[in-house]
């Protein structure tokens, strides 16, 4: 059966796994709530259960587009000055080294060099998410960079060539955030945060997929853009959940609001 494709918020940091020594549990501010039940509901939505996942995150970008192959990854804590038990989470879930050759090899084939590596683990746009939705740890994956062009088209079309693998059973995620300006927050990012977010979600739930398609390429042309993503890395995973998701329906299926940001996940299928 054909899984559908994600677009996911991430949160900032650890966010769920703030207020409790216990690593394993999460437990964060009320604010970040919406967003850790929607996270923890996401596997229950789905038609039947992946036999993998190919995840893309707004925190890994190289020169051409790489496929992490290892078996057993470990867990690359890229945030900082959070409290020491953020640092003792464990996500032991299995890689997918099979899946992420056959991903390079999907790419290859739409003409994109794709590359591969097995050392550097997942980092927290994989394993905060990934730990919420997937407690149990029990689905491979795969986890796939972007490309340090951030080039909105290359990143559609990358998703193009991966969608034959929703048909073998891989949920794809786009894990990063619809509104990412850390030096904003509060009430001066409320009215600016709000409007990108129509626009965007209009753009994201155009019902012709050509038409959608051009809309989110050109997603630095909608009100207060660039306030939204001084630098797109968080928008990109969007692009490859849209390319994968070919023609099927678009729509919003997570709406919140933390640190004034309006914030908003996506689902296609």
């Amino acid at each position: 059966m054909r899984q559908p494709t994600f677009f996911v918020p991430h949160g900032g940091g650890p966010c769920f796994f703030m207020d409790h020594n216990d690593p394993d549990r999460p437990h964060s501010d009320p604010i970040w709530h919406p967003m850790q039940a929607y996270l923890a509901n996401l596997i229950a939505t789905l038609p039947e259960r992946p036999s993998a996942i190919l995840l893309v995150s707004g925190h890994w970008e190289e020169s051409r587009f790489t496929v992490h192959v290892g078996e057993k990854p470990g867990l690359l804590f890229d945030y900082y000055g959070f409290p020491p038990h953020t640092y003792a989470i464990r996500w032991d879930a299995p890689g997918a080294p099979t899946l992420a050759r056959r991903a390079a090899a999907l790419l290859e084939q739409a003409g994109f060099p794709a590359g591969t590596e097995q050392e550097r683990g997942w980092d927290h746009g994989v394993f905060i998410p990934m730990k919420v939705a997937l407690p149990q740890a029990d689905i491979p994956l795969a986890q796939l960079s972007l490309r340090n062009d951030l080039d909105p088209e290359a990143h559609i079309a990358a998703g193009r060539a991966l969608a034959p693998l929703r048909d073998e059973g891989v949920l794809i995620v786009g894990s990063g955030m619809s509104f990412h300006n850390l030096r904003v927050r509060g009430s001066q990012a409320t009215a600016p945060s709000k409007l990108w977010d129509d626009a965007l979600t209009a753009a994201v739930t155009d019902p012709d997929p050509a038409s959608r398609a051009r809309r989110v390429a050109a997603w630095a042309d909608l009100p207060h853009a660039r306030f939204a993503h001084p630098r797109e890395e968080h928008l990109l995973p969007l692009m490859v959940a849209l390319g994968a998701a070919g023609e099927d329906k678009a729509v919003r299926d997570h709406g919140s609001t933390v640190l004034g940001w309006t914030v908003s996940g996506y689902r296609f299928g």
